[in-house]
């Protein structure tokens, strides 16, 4: 069916949501062809698109659609019905709307939910999967993309992010919904029959797993200031809570506490840009803070500002994890506690510093594809084996999880221990980025960065698809002046160096990296949540000033080597 036909099926529906219908009829011709071209896909965390009418938009509609898909998958799983499914939502635009109707469509399959009564973090959704013994989980999210967005997130009974082979099963099922504007969802009746709606226990629950990755309880935290800011989203309580409980001294950003799908008071809800800071970072320096946290709005991820010499220093996801990494290690080697076994994970276009602390205390270290859901099942294969003892997980996007009871980025995990590591160091008269020249000087100077192209629409998906076509089949010999010295190709699951084809043991991705000559990689990837293409920059240097040098070469050579300059 072409776009022109949807769109007459939805303009023609006598009972369609009446927001919808008058965006509709509002549309260009090139507006419905984007709303239509294509239907909403699954990427690296869920589904994840503008919120609007059409099959190529996100609403009540294309959700209903997808728990389709989800009460069969659930239905396929022991007990999958009796054990249910837990639910979770943002601040974002239609989230708790969106919530209620992935309920309505699995209840009517007789699945037992339990939907949190007001919004609650994506960790926090992972923990109560686990806690509550369900079946499955959702979380109504569209993470750090901006207001205009929203999404769906689906997790199995171990609270990890369903894997591609789960969501091809899901996919499998929805394309069999015949019409997407007629999915039965359940009557009063059942619905209620079947909801249960948690709150307060779940929270206390999580709340106290969350202490427990406090590793020293006797810290002096007296002199220890940290601002944070939930940027309007889900972390807000959690996150003082357990502060508070644990006796830091948290100042919070007031205005942007309160659940707000606008982001009025801030300049962007995303932890990966510098100017979401910035009103933390006024109140960091009114109050003289030594530490400035923000959280996105589904309370995954977290972004670390180090008061250093007296200047606010922004951390990267790679930096901070790499000093949560080494406070974490020396300290349970101090206690005698760190094992023999402990195993760090990290992905494919995590900076190498990370794993150059973990190799140094002992710890092995294994890579991923991109998408925390491959953390979460590396972590239940030695959850079950027993082989080894996970230690620590994280991405470059600023997500990390420090103990297991959660199977998905933590955001209040991660506040913790950035609290605990800045209070810990500040006692031997350090700072997070004393700390991290510190690791830089025993493993060498990293730098990294991303370049993202944005592409939206059909013209923008062709387009990366071009890009990446073209770096296969035509590979750079060099970057920015120094030597491609192997590639790896994650699409066709082959590692190339001087000639040699060798195999690489990771589930198929479009995803390219380079290897520099001294100890440098750039990585390409289209992004699976977001109309772009990234590539990732890892460069070693000398010092600081040679690396970020290197890097300015580079980024502006692989621009025009896919004629982007």
């Amino acid at each position: 069916m072409g776009y022109q036909e949807k769109y007459q099926q939805w303009i023609s529906k006598p009972d369609l949501d009446p927001s919808l219908k008058a965006e509709l009829l509002a549309m260009s011709e090139e507006e419905k062809k984007e709303a239509f071209y294509m239907d909403a896909e699954f990427g690296t965390a869920g589904m994840r698109n503008l919120l609007g009418a059409g099959t190529n938009r996100l609403n009540i509609y294309v959700i209903q659609r997808a728990n389709v898909g989800f009460a069969k998958y659930i239905l396929s799983q022991p007990d999958g019905a009796k054990r249910g499914v837990a639910i979770s939502y943002d601040n974002r635009h239609q989230s708790y709307r969106f919530a209620l109707e992935s309920a309505k469509v699995l209840t009517n399959y007789g699945i037992k939910c339990y939907i949190f009564e007001a919004l609650r973090p994506t960790p926090e959704l992972s923990f109560a999967v686990r806690y509550l013994k369900c079946a499955g989980g959702i979380m109504i999210t569209a993470s750090h993309n901006p207001r205009e967005y929203n999404g769906y997130k689906v997790y199995d009974d171990s609270g990890c992010q369903l894997l591609p082979e789960d969501v091809k099963i899901i996919v499998d099922e929805i394309n069999k919904v015949e019409n997407i504007l007629s999915v039965p969802t359940a009557d009063d009746e059942t619905f209620y029959k079947l909801v249960t709606w948690i709150g307060e226990e779940v929270d206390r629950a999580y709340y106290d797993a969350v202490k427990t990755c406090e590793i020293n309880h006797d810290i002096d935290k007296s002199n220890f200031k940290i601002v944070f800011s939930p940027q309007h989203g889900a972390d807000n309580m959690p996150v003082r809570t357990v502060l508070k409980e644990l006796g830091y001294n948290c100042i919070p950003v007031l205005a942007q506490c309160c659940p707000d799908p606008d982001y009025t008071n801030t300049k962007s809800p995303n932890p990966e840009v510098p100017a979401s800071y910035d009103l933390a970072i006024k109140i960091g320096k009114d109050c003289d803070a030594d530490v400035v946290v923000v959280t996105d709005p589904d309370g995954d991820r977290l972004g670390v500002v180090a008061r250093h010499n007296g200047e606010y220093v922004l951390m990267s996801g790679n930096q901070s994890a790499a000093v949560y990494l080494e406070y974490i290690l020396s300290q349970l080697k101090s206690k005698g506690e760190l094992p023999v076994n402990g195993v760090m994970y990290n992905t494919i276009v995590t900076s190498d510093l990370g794993e150059l602390v973990a190799r140094s205390y002992g710890v092995d270290v294994e890579k991923t594809l991109t998408g925390f859901k491959f953390i979460g099942d590396k972590i239940r294969k030695y959850e079950k084996t027993g082989e080894k003892v996970f230690l620590f997980g994280y991405e470059e996007s600023y997500g990390c999880v420090i103990k297991d009871f959660v199977r998905d980025k933590d955001g209040v995990q991660a506040v913790l221990t950035a609290a605990e590591c800045g209070a810990y160091y500040k006692v031997q008269g350090k700072d997070l980025i004393d700390v991290l020249n510190e690791l830089y000087e025993k493993h060498g100077t990293f730098k990294e960065s991303q370049v993202a192209l944005s592409k939206s629409g059909e013209a923008g998906l062709k387009r990366i698809t071009e890009i990446m076509s073209d770096l296969r089949t035509d590979c750079p010999k060099q970057i920015g002046g120094l030597k491609v010295v192997s590639v790896e190709d994650y699409q066709t699951s082959i590692k190339t160096k001087d000639g040699v084809e060798t195999p690489i043991d990771l589930p198929k991705s479009n995803v390219l990296k380079y290897y520099l000559e001294e100890g440098s990689w750039i990585a390409a990837r289209p992004s699976g949540t977001e109309p772009k293409i990234k590539f990732y920059f890892s460069i070693k240097g000398k010092d600081a000033k040679d690396a970020s040098d290197k890097t300015e070469v580079l980024q502006k050579d692989i621009l025009n080597i896919v004629h982007e300059a």
